[in-house]
């Protein structure tokens, strides 16, 4: 599931969680964490609050007015059975690398009737090599690499997918990495440290920069392997991986040959962006406790997947991050949208850009600033009508088949252009997206996997 933080401040009462063991504590025991939080603010809001000192001591009474709010407030109350449901799901107890990695082998040993997991066999009859992989970076984490490759002849292109916030890409992902690689592209994914199968605390982000300085050095190392050299490179980002995309150019701008970009978040819509003095708060906590799960979230399944049946599905990935965003993790995550907006303005790959017109998790009209500040000569920005967040995951087929053709036609003209191979007619087009579609539409669909077994 594509979990993103930025929504969670336009619906802060989803966020009772949160709050409800806190307010079940004495008062008195709320007015010593008040006070607390309060020297803290007091204490380190001096250096670390972009404006003076004066600002760090209004958020006293504004930590004060939050938790009240929550106290008060029954709108921020949650049913017994909601938190019971909440406390039984085991991946809230993920931190370690070793217990998603069990969660996800105790999923695909017990759930055999899903299709989350293709046959070896079936995937070398459709003619993809799919491969798994742990390496060691250069910090020395190991990190979770999984490619699709096409068997027969050169690939086009290759694709490196950028997943979303506490995504993996061996979910959803596995049907959108087939349907491209069954269109005839080499598609690699990894998943960050933190999340996925890679190693590291599950859902926090210390360094945005680091995480992004991460994925140009795998996605160089397989760039430069024998097989890949000369071959068109596209980043491929969604959401979260929108913003991991960007940066990845701004930091290597000839790196890459152009850029996918599926509701990108590249800015807060200003709706979303939280009051000023939350903000104040957070900094100055995201410093001291950042690794704690403090900031209140909504369930994105919700707002980002217009088909239910599909909306259903998402729940079950094995290693998402599905608790409350880590402190420093949604700290960092402001600061990134705020320097990628700023930077706009130097985007300079050819960039495809699309976005549901009414996405309530990322506003559509950021993706319109990025296409109108972008310095690209060459970019092309399609909205669709109706469409939600998740439009490869969430739509209804119909929707899905059409962004997978807008996709893959603008990929086949940037890479008909380099001389790649030849670009194909319209009825071509068509027949290799009926082919490969499938991939995605199907992807997750209860006894599916029979018909490959």
């Amino acid at each position: 599931m594509l979990i993103e933080f930025v929504s969670s401040f336009a619906a802060p009462q989803s966020g009772a969680a949160s709050y409800s063991s806190l307010m079940a504590f004495p008062r008195v025991v709320v007015l010593v964490l008040l006070l607390l939080v309060g020297a803290l603010v007091l204490f380190y809001g001096k250096s670390l609050c972009t404006s003076n000192w004066k600002v760090a001591v209004s958020s006293t009474p504004a930590v004060a007015w939050v938790l009240a709010k929550f106290e008060k407030d029954p709108v921020h109350t949650l049913d017994k059975a909601a938190v019971e449901k909440l406390a039984k799901d085991h991946r809230l107890n993920m931190d370690s690398v070793a217990a998603r990695r069990l969660s996800r082998d105790m999923f695909l040993a017990t759930h055999s009737e899903f299709d989350f997991s293709v046959p070896p066999h079936k995937d070398k009859e459709m003619g993809l090599k799919v491969t798994e992989t742990y390496v060691k970076n250069s910090r020395n984490l190991e990190i979770f690499v999984k490619s699709w490759v096409p068997l027969n002849g050169r690939p086009k292109g290759i694709l490196f997918i950028c997943h979303g916030y506490g995504d993996t890409v061996t979910f959803f992902n596995e049907g959108l990495a087939r349907a491209l690689a069954m269109a005839g592209y080499a598609v690699y994914g990894m998943d960050y440290p933190g999340f996925g199968l890679s190693e590291g605390l599950h859902g926090y982000i210390p360094n945005f920069d680091i995480l992004v300085d991460d994925v140009i050095e795998q996605y160089r190392l397989i760039k430069e392997r024998p097989e890949n050299k000369g071959l068109s490179c596209f980043l491929f980002g969604e959401s979260m991986g929108g913003a991991v995309a960007l940066k990845a150019h701004l930091k290597e701008p000839s790196m890459w040959d152009g850029a996918v970009l599926v509701a990108p978040m590249c800015k807060i819509a200003d709706a979303m962006y939280p009051p000023w003095y939350l903000v104040r708060i957070m900094i100055t906590l995201a410093y001291v406790i950042p690794k704690v799960k403090l900031v209140p979230h909504t369930d994105i399944a919700e707002l980002g997947f217009r088909n239910l049946e599909k909306r259903a599905r998402a729940n079950y990935n094995p290693v998402a991050y599905i608790g409350n965003p880590r402190l420093g993790t949604a700290l960092q995550l402001l600061q990134t949208t705020d320097f990628v907006e700023s930077k706009l303005e130097e985007v300079s790959l050819p960039l495809l850009v699309l976005h549901g017109a009414a996405d309530q998790v990322t506003d559509p009209s950021i993706s319109k600033l990025l296409y109108e500040k972008a310095k690209s000569e060459d970019k092309s920005l399609k909205l669709y009508d109706d469409a939600w967040h998740c439009l490869l995951q969430g739509e209804p087929d119909d929707m899905v088949k059409k962004v997978m053709m807008d996709i893959v036609s603008w990929l086949d003209d940037h890479v008909a252009s380099k001389g790649d191979f030849d670009q194909q007619d319209e009825t071509d087009m068509e027949n290799r997206i009926s082919e490969a579609a499938p991939n995605l539409i199907e992807f997750g669909k209860f006894d599916a996997v029979k018909e490959l077994l």
